[in-house]
């Protein structure tokens, strides 16, 4: 008696029983996916750097921490300095703060433009830079003071 032999029974190669699971393998992306994809990629890298460029050409004040003094538990004093252009009024936003980084004081300062015929226009740089001392009132004792930020009136910060 001749018999057939029963195949159900017999395990398939792995990457068959895996692609009838799971589906066959993916196809990859056609050339000119793949290059439309590289083109977009630039086109994106590039308008990141014009907008790096334009946005720190555009912020055209910058601000440095010089250091500070703590009067007493009511005033600190902040020295900072300022670069913008020499016609161009400024402000900036200053905070002393406690032990635990709470702002403990703020103020808001306004720097005018330099006059052509002051000293200050006389300096190395024409007056692009000022340096500044102000004095803070606080709620309580201060470790630090720094410059939170400064901008041009009129401008968005």
């Amino acid at each position: 008696m001749v018999t057939t032999e029963d195949k159900s029974g017999t395990p398939q190669p792995a990457d068959i029983s895996l692609a009838n699971r799971y589906g066959g393998p993916k196809r990859g992306l056609s050339r000119n996916a793949k290059r439309g994809a590289g083109i977009a990629a630039l086109a994106v890298g590039i308008g990141f750097l014009a907008w790096v460029s334009t946005s720190s050409a555009m912020s055209s004040v910058t601000f440095k921490d010089i250091g500070y003094s703590t009067i007493d538990a009511t005033q600190t004093e902040l020295d900072f300095q300022v670069t913008r252009e020499p016609g161009t009024a400024v402000k900036c936003a200053v905070k002393a703060l406690d032990s635990k980084f709470a702002v403990v004081g703020w103020k808001v300062v306004d720097i005018p433009p330099a006059n052509p015929d002051s000293q200050q226009s006389q300096g190395a740089d024409g007056g692009r830079t000022i340096a500044r001392r102000e004095v803070l009132r606080t709620e309580s004792q201060s470790v630090s003071a720094v410059v939170d930020s400064c901008w041009i009136p009129g401008k968005s910060k």
